[in-house]
């Protein structure tokens, strides 16, 4: 079975002009091409091409990438060490979320705050072995600097930007708002800058991140609590900045 490039484009959220760098950079050759000149991929293609999209996510650039392609010749092995490290980060994303509903909680209650509460799942320590053999010493430095060089007000502030963004969200759907218009997509622009302290949002990550809200039961959870359908809402509303303004 084999899918034309621009079904995979379609599928895997992406362009076909993406998957052609793709190809030229010998990230991922299709498995032929027509007389038309069209490409065309197989099931192959699709688990090479799904390996890159994970990498893409997790903050690799494209030449690094296509060094860990060449040094993993075991699909099954490669694809099980990106699963487990998808379900670190979904771990550590879903006790941020706890935190921040916590701290939302508390503060509207007029409740103490507890420190351990406020900063779960913002301990880049952890991962310090990890990113260090992955992507190098100076690239868990950087982030760890950055977290260390933060006052617990700081933190807190981080914090409570997301809160506001998550209401604005919830607000936008209740007043009827498009999520291509103008309001709505600054919504989006400042949930993107807030994921950039951290990450180099690709439009792949944004659009895949807006999925997960809705899939993910924690997600949904947290921003459905200011309003029935936010998460979806909020998932299309990622989907058109990322196609508008961002590239993978």
């Amino acid at each position: 079975m084999e899918w034309s490039i621009q079904d995979i484009a379609r599928k895997a959220g992406t362009t076909s002009r993406t998957l052609r760098h793709y190809g030229d950079l010998g990230l991922l050759a299709p498995s032929r091409v027509g007389s038309n000149g069209y490409r065309y991929y197989d099931q192959e293609a699709l688990v090479r091409l799904q390996r890159i999209l994970l990498l893409r996510e997790l903050g690799l650039g494209l030449p690094a990438i296509a060094e860990v392609l060449d040094g993993q010749r075991d699909t099954s092995g490669a694809l099980r060490t990106h699963l487990a490290l998808l379900e670190q980060e979904r771990e550590r994303i879903g006790r941020q979320i706890a935190s921040v509903r916590t701290t939302l909680r508390k503060t509207e209650e007029g409740e103490e705050l507890m420190a351990e509460e406020v900063f779960d799942g913002f301990d880049h320590t952890q991962y310090e072995q990890e990113v260090t053999e992955r992507w190098g010493r100076d690239a868990y430095e950087k982030g760890d600097r950055w977290w260390r060089s933060l006052s617990a007000g700081e933190k807190k502030a981080f914090q409570d930007k997301q809160i506001r963004i998550g209401e604005d969200f919830a607000r936008a759907l209740k007043e009827g708002k498009d999520v291509a218009g103008d309001e709505v997509q600054d919504i989006v622009r400042r949930q993107v800058e807030w994921l950039s302290v951290t990450v180099t949002p690709s439009s792949s990550y944004v659009i895949g991140l807006g999925e997960m809200y809705v899939a993910d039961p924690r997600f949904t959870a947290t921003y459905d609590r200011n309003g029935e359908g936010t998460a979806v809402f909020v998932r299309d509303a990622m989907k058109v900045y990322a196609e508008r303004h961002l590239t993978d």
